[in-house]
């Protein structure tokens, strides 16, 4: 008996062993895709910049701008977004090589489930962050330059600058996650479609209360942000309803 024990401590240990370098390896090629992109991209980390703050510096007050209160942010503030932006463009790679390493071990029907869901969180991560720059970034920031008081000159550091867009970005990418939220908690049988409808008005006041926290202390932010959550809670009402029913199957499917 001792024998075959130790075949079958043998093999656990193999098999160990390649998922680890399977691991390696993909990781490997996301950190070589991320560095790739930014190589690419330092060349145009001060354009990068430009584009980024065009939403504040088109509101700012005639003659003031941004500033640099470190003798290294002209330098390194661009060349931190540029990292940031090799991440979001290298994100689609990033996805792809975590879901080769996992799916092996997924069942039909759950591989049939999380497809459509990762491509669905990536989308709407994008477009949280562009409905972040195009609509809410230009109306908060042309609050707070109304709101400024009189003999105060509004002159933001770049970093400061960078930092904030960059929290918004990912508030505003997280808080349009809502529909695969809801269609995950209602795959793993947490809620079903009748809880999620009559929880209605709670996730419209929950949106709300989110909203007032994570945007600028301005109403139409706050709007702006919670009426897109409200909508998108209600697409995850119509996603559950299209996709769980679906997944409906037995336990013992075979793995692919």
């Amino acid at each position: 008996m001792a024998e075959p024990e130790s075949n079958l401590g043998d093999d656990l240990q193999q098999g160990l062993f390649s998922h680890l370098l399977e691991l390696r390896s993909r990781l490997m090629k996301c950190v070589a895709t991320v560095l790739i992109v930014l190589v690419a991209l330092v060349p145009f980390a001060n354009r990068l910049y430009s584009e980024l703050a065009a939403p504040l510096v088109a509101r700012l007050p005639h003659g003031a701008h941004l500033i640099a209160t470190q003798v290294t942010s002209p330098f390194l503030t661009p060349l931190k977004l540029a990292f940031y932006a090799a991440l979001f463009i290298g994100m689609p790679v990033i996805l792809y090589q975590l879901w080769a390493f996992v799916s092996p071990g997924l069942y039909k029907h759950e591989k049939r489930l999380a497809r459509p869901l990762l491509v669905a969180a990536l989308a709407l991560f994008y477009l949280g962050c562009a409905f972040a720059y195009f609509l809410v970034l230009p109306a908060a920031f042309r609050f707070l330059t109304a709101v400024t008081p009189q003999g105060v000159e509004m002159m933001t550091d770049i970093t400061h600058y960078l930092d904030f867009v960059m929290l918004m970005f990912f508030a505003f990418g997280l808080c349009f996650e809502v529909p695969v939220a809801v269609v995950i908690l209602a795959a793993v049988g947490v809620v079903d479609l009748p809880k999620l409808r009559n929880a209605r008005r709670y996730a419209i006041v929950g949106a709300f209360a989110i909203s007032a926290l994570i945007t600028p202390p301005d109403i139409t932010s706050m709007i702006m942000l919670a009426i897109p959550m409200c909508l998108l809670y209600e697409l995850g009402l119509l996603a559950v309803r299209w996709l769980v029913p679906a997944r409906v199957v037995g336990a013992s499917d075979e793995m692919e």
